[in-house]
């Protein structure tokens, strides 16, 4: 941030507890870290006696500017209690050394979960006079009419302007989604803009850890991975095994005694036929353990469905359990994806960052990348498959994808166990279509077409009937069909398994007959197009050419104006030998087939990218310390030169992207991360849109 420039900030504060404040500021932050470069959180208040707060920790995640959890608090309802204006002072102080370092803060008010009082909304107000912000007023429209909702806020408004705050937005969140439009309209007289979010069950139910904690219970079956799913619902089996089954629904988690041998029998193979609901957990009361003979047919089946045990009889169980409370932290990711969902739907948070003023931003940050990635897949969704429907980084991430709206997904696999697996791993994949390339009536169309379009190379329609049911065979031949826009894999295969169908299949665009790839490497401050780094291992001065033209394309499609640099260990005329003669070779035909694009080589990388070596070694380069792709002259090269950037530099390296195909095929590492394969299909969709 400029010397001297004040952080804008923004102060979400409520006159109650249980308003889903989380919600609300995930929604701000996640757009300001897309929009500026440098973001920071702040709690002026936090609890008393807690290690840590669960909010600030699941906000710090997605801040950047870097700042520690020590660096973010204020002070504690005690010492505000104790001496309201020494605890302002306080906080005023801790909060300017935040705002020091960062374009823009998110402010998250009290909770009320300490010594609330009926003047604690008017100490929010204080503060946010204090650290000049703004203020969102969030209210809780659970179980009110459209009337009392507005009478709250009525009453939080004059309490705001009475300490001369500035409220800026009112959010009802949730709300009824009967009555979203009638609270939508009863508050649009009262003046700020206003905001009706729906209730969303999912952002309080208790994950099957919190209820393993509030029954003090021990896990005797099942995969512990699977703790983390949310309990959609309880039911407490007093009732006759069938009675159970009637009542089963998704997600519920089943309280049972260890003894109801009936219950436990029937409930366990219902979560495992199918036509039933998937379960959340069974928690087994009394202390009583399971009968050998049960416990050793529950554990033939397999199930991963976690079991849990506890001492506590069946009243003392299900108060528990009625009692647990879910929160939306740090690593509740189907939560918070759900949280941005709602916000980006129902507030038109752009507006409301726009009264904020934000500067403008001269750099790109990668988390400012990758959300222009996702809003942009977003803005034109296209249909992409992922063949990999056996492996749980892909189910997750699809979750997460339709969840987000970014792409519609084919994925492929036995369609039972896909969705049991899902639901399993607490992922709707509702909306997206299963295809099994075994039993799929498009199996025997695509044969005869794999036979025409492989001939030439001696392939039978008995072969091309054998090769059609791989995975990445069949995924290409949707895409080729247009069945689909684009295809996604790798997770569980290799690149030659991803990329070989689709060369024989797909083929290469009518100007480019070298298939190639480049990684986008966002770095702290802006994003750079690295090619070719996983494709040819040694290419010709036309390959080369044929490189630098897709990776140029490629770095247009995502936002990066393309100016070019083949580099070299030889800037300009400096050096000499077969290496340089090549780049140099690739250069002049890469100027005679696109006049239009900015090339610059050989040239050395520091040169390229750095303007003060570029001043010395060539002033009069327009590509020379301003270059955004850089052309690696081999493989070996290009590899570990992206490699040694991601793990020195901290760059987020996204890639490979494959380019030069007709249609988009894009392979992942073996080792990718869930957020790796949702950035991989966001591309792929964008790539799509180009072709499109």
């Amino acid at each position: 941030m400029p010397e001297g420039e004040a952080a804008t900030a923004i102060y979400i504060a409520s006159p109650e507890g249980d308003t889903g404040k989380s919600t609300i500021a995930l929604g701000i932050l996640h757009r300001l870290a897309a929009t500026v470069p440098k973001v920071g959180v702040f709690r002026p208040i936090t609890r008393l006696g807690e290690d840590r707060d669960y909010i600030l920790e699941l906000l710090l995640a997605g801040t950047t500017a870097g700042l520690p959890y020590e660096d973010c608090v204020g002070v504690s309802y005690q010492q505000v209690h104790e001496d309201p204006d020494a605890a302002i002072a306080e906080i005023v102080d801790r909060y300017h050394r935040v705002a020091d370092q960062c374009d823009a803060v998110l402010i998250v008010g009290s909770d009320y979960t300490d010594i609330a009082t009926p003047s604690e909304l008017s100490m929010n107000a204080r503060i946010a006079v204090n650290l000049g912000a703004p203020v969102v007023l969030a209210v809780k429209a659970a179980d009110r009419t459209p009337d009392e909702v507005v009478h709250v806020v009525e009453v939080c408004l004059a309490e705001l302007a009475g300490q001369h705050a500035h409220t800026s937005a009112v959010v009802a969140n949730r709300c009824d989604p009967a009555q979203l439009t009638a609270v939508s309209e009863a508050l649009r007289p009262l003046g700020p803009p206003a905001y009706v979010l729906p209730e969303e069950p999912l952002l309080v139910a208790p994950s099957v850890a919190e209820l393993q904690k509030a029954v003090d219970g021990t896990v005797v079956a099942g995969d512990p991975a699977l703790l983390s799913r949310e309990a959609l619902g309880v039911l407490v089996a007093g009732m006759t095994a069938e009675h159970v089954l009637e009542r089963l629904t998704e997600g519920v988690a089943v309280v049972t005694p260890g003894d109801r041998s009936d219950v436990v029998l029937a409930v366990v193979s219902a979560h495992a036929a199918e036509g039933f609901p998937s379960l959340s957990t069974i928690i087994l009361n009394g202390g009583l353990d399971l009968h050998p003979a049960i416990a050793k047919l529950v554990d033939g089946l397999g199930l991963k469905l976690p079991i849990i045990a506890t001492p506590y009889g069946t009243f003392e169980t299900a108060s528990r359990v009625a009692s647990a409370r879910g929160r939306v932290t740090s690593t509740s990711q189907r939560k918070i994806d759900t949280a941005l969902q709602i916000m980006e739907r129902h507030v038109d948070i752009d507006d409301l960052l726009a009264r904020l003023r934000l500067p403008i931003p001269e750099v790109t940050t990668p988390q400012m990348f990758t959300y222009q990635l996702l809003d942009r897949a977003r803005a034109d969704r296209k249909r992409i498959v992922l063949p990999e429907g056996d492996d749980d980084r892909i189910l997750k991430a699809a979750g997460r994808l339709l969840r987000r709206g970014v792409a519609d997904l084919t994925i492929l696999g036995e369609e039972n166990q896909i969705r049991s697996r899902g639901a399993e791993l607490g992922v709707d994949l509702s909306a997206a279509t299963v295809l099994d390339p075994r039993t799929s009536d498009l199996c025997e169309a695509f044969a005869q077409q794999y036979a025409e379009l492989r001939k030439h190379k001696g392939i039978t329609l008995d072969q091309a009937r054998e090769i059609i049911v791989d995975v990445s065979y069949f995924g290409t031949m949707l895409v080729h069909n247009d069945m689909v826009d684009g295809m996604v894999s790798g997770a569980a295969h290799t690149t030659a398994h991803t990329v070989r169908p689709a060369f024989e299949i797909i083929k290469t665009l009518p100007d480019v007959s070298t298939v190639s790839s480049i990684f986008l490497m966002c770095l702290e401050d802006r994003v750079l197009a690295y090619g070719d780094c996983a494709i040819v291992p040694d290419p010709t001065a036309e390959q080369l050419a044929d490189i630098a033209i897709s990776s140029a394309r490629t770095a247009a499609q995502f936002g990066i104006e393309p100016r070019v640099a083949m580099l070299s260990y030889s800037t300009g005329t400096s050096g000499t030998g077969a290496d340089v003669e090549k780049v140099k070779a690739a250069t002049d035909l890469v100027r005679e087939r696109d006049k239009t694009l900015l090339v610059e080589g050989p040239i050395q990388y520091d040169a390229a990218v750095e303007p003060s070596v570029a001043k010395t070694k060539m002033p009069d380069s327009e590509v020379a310390g301003r270059a955004t792709v850089l052309i690696f002259p081999d493989l070996n090269t290009g590899n570990n030169t992206y490699k040694a950037v991601q793990r020195s530099a901290g760059a987020i390296a996204i890639g490979p992207v494959l380019q030069g195909l007709n249609k988009p095929v894009n392979d992942l590492s073996r080792g990718a991360l869930v957020e790796d394969i949702v950035n991989t299909v966001a591309i792929t969709a964008i790539q799509a849109q180009g072709r499109s």
